[in-house]
C-alpha cells in the first residue's frame, strides 16, 4: 500500500548535510512540503527497506540482549542496591537526601533499588529465567518500602507498582507464556510488596476536594505539610491499570475506585467548548493552572490508559471517555492535510493548544509525543499512525536521539538533552507489529546502531545532554532497560513455544500484563451483588451491567485491533 511507503520517505524530511543542523529558518524561506520527499528516488528506497533479511534479525536481536545486559550487568556490579547507575562515574545514585527540592532525582529514586524492580519483567521478555528468579529472590530479600522517602505518585506506580504486579503475574501464570518459570516457594511476595507500595500511596488521595490526588507522597509519613495543591493530569490521572489490576488480584475495590475517580474528575473538568483538558490542575479547587492541552509531557499517559484501561478491564465508561477524547484531539490538535500520503499541504503534526478556545499556544512538541502512533495503532487509526511516526523518526536521523523539545516552526530543537526515551521505540514497535513491514525494523536497527554510537559509557548507556554535540550527562534512568531495551529487542524476537502466548499489553513503564478474563471481573460484586456506593464515581459501570460476550476482547473498531492485539508483544 502506498501509505506504507510514508515513513521511508517521510523519514528523509530534515537529511540535508549542507544546513547547519541548528541553523533557523527565516520568515521569508519559501515552505518546502513533506510531500517533494514521496516524489524522488522510490526505487532506491524501495530497495532498501523492502526486505530484512533473517540474519540480519538475529544479529539486531543479538545487539539489543547485549545492550541491556551491558546496563543491568554493571548496574548490579555497581550500583545495587541503590536505585540508579551513574554508568560514566561507575557508581550508584540514590535520592537527593541533601537538597529536598531536586525532584528532577527525587521524584523518581525512592532507595527501593529502582532499576532491578523495573527491570525484572525485561529478564523474562529476553528468557533468562535464571536471572530473573535471582532477581526477584533480592527483591524479596532486600526491598523495603518503609523509608523516609517523598517520591512522586505517578513515577512510584508506574515503575515499581506496575513492575511488581507484572512479575508476580508472570510467575504465577498457569498458562507458562514464557515457559515454564514458576518459582520453588514463592508466597505471592511480590504481591504484597505491591500491596504495601500502594497502601503508602494512598494518603495522596485523601484530604483533596477534588478527588484529584496529590503529587508526592513520604513513604513513612504521608503526604508531607508543604505539599503543593498542583498536579499534572498524567500524573494524577495514569493509576487506574495498576491500581485496578491490583484491586482485582486482592479483591479490594479501594485502590481502584480511587484511579477511577482521580480520571473521572479530571474529565468532568474539561472544557465545555473544545472537550479537551490542561495539563496542571488544582486539586483543590479544581481549577487549571496550566492550559495547554497536547499530546506531551504531563498529558500523555493520561490518554494512554484511558483506553488501556478498557482493553484490560471492559469498562465501557473508559472508552466513551477515550474516543471523545480522541475527536477533541483530531479536532484541535492536529494540524495538516486531510488525509496522510495524498493531498496538498503538509502531513498531519499534533500540535500545543489552549484548551478553552484551540489556539495555538506555541510552535514546539516534546519527545514523549512520540508514544502517540503507538496509541493510534492500538485504536486501529494505522495510517494517521504511519504518518505521525515518520515525523518523529525524520528528527531522530537528523540529529541521532529526540532532542526533549523540538520547534516545528523554526525546525530545531529548543530543549537539546535525550534520557534515552523509549516512545518513539515503542511506536516503532507496534507499527510493526501492525504492518509487519520491514521498513520498522529498518528504524529499529538505525535507533540501536544510534544509541551503541552516542551514549555508550564505560558501565552503560548514559543521557545525552546536547543531541548535537553529544555531550553526556552521568544518568541511566530506569526506563531503558525496562522500555527502551525490550521495545528494540521485541521486534526482532520470536516465540517458540509460541502456542502458550496469549494477549498482552505494555503498561506505560512498558511492564507487560494480560488480557486475562479475571481483570474483568470484580470479586467484591459477589460480596455485594447489584450494589452501588453512593460515592462510586460516576465513570464506574454499574456492577449489574455486563458486556456481551462477543466484545469482552475487543473494540467495535478495524479488524487491525484483533491482529494487534494478538501480537502485542511480537512473539509471533
Amino acid at each position: 500500500m502506498a501509505i506504507y511507503h510514508a515513513g521511508i520517505f517521510l523519514g528523509l524530511r530534515y537529511l540535508n548535510p549542507q544546513a547547519n543542523t541548528c541553523s533557523k529558518i527565516s520568515g521569508n524561506s519559501p515552505k518546502k512540503s513533506y510531500l517533494s520527499f514521496f516524489q524522488e528516488g522510490r526505487d532506491e528506497y524501495d530497495r532498501k527497506y523492502s526486505s530484512f533479511p533473517d540474519a540480519l534479525k538475529v544479529k539486531m536481536r543479538g545487539m539489543a540482549r547485549d545492550m541491556f545486559y551491558f546496563g543491568y550487568d554493571n548496574y548490579m556490579k555497581f550500583a545495587f542496591p541503590e536505585d540508579e547507575l551513574n554508568p560514566i562515574a561507575c557508581e550508584g545514585r540514590g535520592p537527593d537526601v541533601l537538597n529536598p527540592s531536586n525532584i528532577n532525582i527525587n521524584d523518581v529514586l525512592g532507595n527501593y533499588s529502582l532499576t532491578l524492580i523495573d527491570a525484572l519483567d525485561t529478564l523474562l521478555v529476553l528468557g533468562n529465567v535464571t536471572e530473573f528468579h535471582r532477581a526477584v529472590k533480592l527483591v524479596i530479600d532486600t526491598v523495603s518500602f518503609d523509608k523516609d522517602s517523598t517520591v512522586q505518585v505517578f513515577e512510584a506506580n508506574i515503575r515499581i507498582l506496575g513492575s511488581l504486579i507484572s512479575a508476580h503475574i508472570l510467575l504465577t501464570d498457569p498458562r507458562h507464556p514464557f515457559g515454564d518459570i514458576a518459582l520453588k516457594d514463592y508466597d505471592n511476595e511480590l504481591l504484597h510488596l505491591a500491596h504495601d507500595l500502594a497502601v503508602r500511596l494512598l494518603p495522596a488521595f485523601e484530604n483533596t476536594s477534588t478527588g484529584i490526588p496529590y503529587p508526592r507522597v513520604n513513604l513513612k509519613k504521608g503526604v508531607p505539610p508543604d505539599s503543593i495543591n498542583e498536579t499534572c493530569t498524567a500524573g494524577a490521572g495514569s493509576l487506574l491499570v495498576e491500581f485496578g489490576i491490583l484491586s482485582r488480584l486482592i479483591g479490594d475495590s479501594t485502590f481502584e475506585w480511587v484511579a477511577r475517580r482521580a480520571v473521572k474528575a479530571l474529565w468532568n473538568l474539561r472544557s465545555n467548548e473544545t472537550g479537551l483538558l490542561g495539563n496542571v490542575v488544582n486539586i483543590q479547587t479544581g481549577q487549571w493552572v496550566g492550559r495547554q492541552s497536547g499530546l506531551g509531557a504531563g498529558m500523555d499517559s493520561f490518554y494512554e490508559y484511558l483506553l488501556k484501561s478498557y482493553i484490560l478491564f471492559g469498562e465501557k465508561e473508559d472508552y466513551r471517555m477515550f474516543s471523545a477524547a480522541y475527536e477533541s484531539i483530531q479536532s484541535h490538535l492536529r494540524r495538516g492535510r486531510e488525509a496522510c500520503n495524498e493531498g496538498e499541504g503538509d502531513p498531519p503534526l499534533y500540535v500545543n493548544v489552549n484548551m478553552f478556545n484551540g489556539q495555538i499556544m506555541n510552535t514546539w512538541i516534546d519527545s514523549l509525543q512520540a508514544f502517540f502512533p503507538g496509541l493510534q495503532v492500538l485504536n486501529g487509526d494505522v495510517e494517521n499512525a504511519i504518518c505521525l511516526h515518520a515525523f518523529y523518526y525524520a528528527i531522530w536521523k537528523r540529529f541521532g536521539a529526540l532532542p526533549e523539545r523540538y520547534n516545528w516552526q523554526l525546525q530545531a530543537p529548543d530543549v537539546l538533552f535525550y534520557p534515552l526515551r523509549p516512545e518513539l521505540v515503542e511506536s516503532t514497535y507496534l507499527l510493526y507489529q501492525a504492518t509487519k513491514n520491514p521498513f520498522y525494523l529498518h528504524v529499529g536497527m538505525d535507533i540501536l546502531e544510534s544509541l551503541e554510537k552516542d551514549t555508550k559509557v564505560r558501565c552503560g548507556y548514559a543521557t545525552l545532554h546536547h543531541v548535537v554535540d553529544k555531550s553526556k550527562e552521568d544518568r541511566m534512568e530506569s526506563f531503558f532497560l525496562s522500555e527502551t531495551c525490550k521495545y528494540l529487542y521485541l521486534p526482532y524476537f520470536y516465540l517458540k513455544n509460541d502456542k502458550h502466548f496469549y494477549k498482552y499489553i505494555f503498561t506505560t513503564e512498558g511492564h507487560v500484563v494480560p488480557i486475562d478474563q479475571r481483570f474483568r471481573e470484580k470479586s467484591w460484586e459477589d460480596q455485594f451483588p447489584c450494589e452501588e456506593p453512593n460515592n462510586e464515581p460516576p465513570a464506574n459501570i454499574s456492577n449489574c451491567e455486563r458486556i456481551p460476550e462477543e466484545r469482552r476482547y475487543g473494540l467495535p473498531l478495524k479488524s487491525i485491533y484483533m491482529r494487534q492485539i494478538d501480537h502485542m508483544v511480537g512473539l509471533s
